[in-house]
């Protein structure tokens, strides 16, 4: 997996919960990472998408020739939507075609105040979805954060929406391998995040093979992650 995106972003309505903790990067460029909100607005459930690849960085290439930057893209697209239709606010890092870098990625991401932050990645090895965390070591949040390792405070939640997701999944009979990495711009979220790799669906016992392009394989991932969310819209309502 790599990390070279595209950098727009669109909020849908979203719901009350606690409000997030103020953090300060310390980096040579800074962008952006969750502010307080006025004690009198409350914050909004956001989740953040992240199309990986883009511009010159075309990722995979699939044996029906489409591009890794072309599927992440056009499923983030489908994942907003359906997201969007729960009331679930999203923010996404791109929406076409262009060339953004890690840190552009990660300022949007920090500055949305995001409840999740999902990567989204694709290949042609292996069979259902890949969900990866970050291998930082978990830290206490603290005002200044080093803006190449923000992610480890947020680690721990990270695991659980991890979770959260493997749970949805797996209820979709989607097999899951999980495993932790360093991945840029993942590393540098101040936000609960995971990196979602979609690969095509083997044929198994109880699964019947899938190309990873098939749209009724997609919208069972995207539903899955969809219920995923909801549920995390109840544990994120509960955090203090």
């Amino acid at each position: 997996m790599s990390a070279a995106c595209s950098a727009q972003q669109t909020s849908q309505p979203a719901v009350p919960a606690a409000a997030p903790t103020a953090v300060t990067v310390q980096s040579q460029s800074t962008p952006a990472l969750p502010g307080a909100q006025p004690a009198n607005v409350a914050p909004r459930y956001i989740v953040v998408l992240d199309a990986a690849h883009g511009g010159s960085d075309t990722g995979a290439r699939f044996s029906n020739g489409q591009l890794e930057k072309e599927l992440t893209l056009s499923f983030s697209v489908r994942l907003r939507s359906t997201l969007s239709a729960h009331g679930i606010g999203v923010v996404t890092t791109r929406e076409s075609d262009g060339e953004f870098s890690g840190i552009a990625r990660a300022e949007i991401a920090n500055g949305a105040s995001a409840a999740a932050c999902i990567l989204i990645h694709a290949t042609a090895t292996g069979s259902g979805v890949h969900l990866y965390t970050s291998s930082l070591a978990p830290t206490p949040l603290t005002k200044f954060m080093p803006w190449q390792t923000a992610q480890s405070a947020y680690v721990t939640q990270s695991l659980k929406l991890s979770s959260e997701i493997d749970s949805a999944l797996a209820h979709a009979e989607i097999p899951v391998t999980l495993g932790r990495t360093s991945l840029q711009p993942m590393d540098s979220f101040a936000c609960p995040a995971v990196a979602v790799e979609i690969a095509p669906l083997q044929e198994g016992s109880t699964t019947k093979g899938k190309d990873i392009s098939d749209a009724s394989y997609q919208k069972s991932v995207i539903d899955a992650l969809t219920a995923a969310m909801d549920q995390w819209r109840n544990d994120w309502r509960q955090q203090p």
